[in-house]
């Protein structure tokens, strides 16, 4: 189950990595760049998400 979180997690990062290259800081709420946002948003709540889980099943194993 780690590697696989270490897996998501890694491609949660590329994710926002790829979406802030799509970014224009000139105008960043036009076009293109409101999606990359929403794009970042996400990744970077799926990256929370799963430290929360791995947390959790560290929590887990300790308790039993």
């Amino acid at each position: 189950m780690k590697i696989f979180t270490n897996i998501l997690v890694f491609l949660a990062i590329a994710l926002i990595i790829f979406n802030i290259t799509l970014l224009d800081f000139r105008d960043p709420f036009q076009g293109d760049s409101v999606v990359a946002f929403i794009g970042i948003a996400a990744s970077f709540c799926a990256v929370l998400i799963l430290l929360i889980f791995r947390m959790s099943k560290k929590i887990e194993e300790k308790s039993n």
